[in-house]
């Protein structure tokens, strides 16, 4: 008997193709949009969707709204944020200084529908808000009668 080197493609063409798609999108390369400079946790994102726009909300408690930074470049929201906090206790002959370093950044394509030029944000009780209200002609229209003449 032979041995035969294994060929999943071959085997489950479905399933090499799904994760050939899957991996070579935007979503399965999002390490290089969506990073923390100090190897901790990302904050949580929500994305919702309506009528009229979308809300990102991001939980990101103990920070300010000074400590937040949002760009729009090229049709990609960037979310960013650098805290650097020190501790300094001196008692007799020693001094103690301890270090905290938290930074991230999130970044997001935008979709065709989205005003780029109407987009706000405002941060309340640890969540950030950005709200990206849609283009009037990307909004659901009412129904229209069209007459027969």
């Amino acid at each position: 008997m032979a041995i035969v080197k294994y060929d999943s493609n071959r085997a489950f063409p479905a399933f090499s193709s799904l994760f050939d798609d899957f991996f070579n999108t935007e979503f399965g390369n999002w390490r290089h949009n969506n990073f923390s400079a100090t190897n901790t946790t990302l904050p949580a994102v929500n994305i919702k969707e309506d009528n009229d726009g979308f809300l990102v909300e991001m939980a990101a408690p103990g920070m300010e709204k000074a400590d937040f930074k949002i760009n729009l470049e090229n049709n990609v929201l960037t979310i960013s944020s650098e805290k650097q906090e020190e501790q300094k206790e001196e008692q007799d002959k020693y001094t103690r200084r301890e270090f905290a370093y938290r930074a991230f950044q999130r970044s997001f394509t935008l979709p065709d529908s989205a005003d780029s030029e109407k987009i706000e944000a405002k941060y309340e009780n640890g969540v950030l808000q950005v709200n990206i209200p849609k283009k009037e002609e990307a909004k659901p229209q009412p129904p229209k009668l069209i007459e027969i003449s």
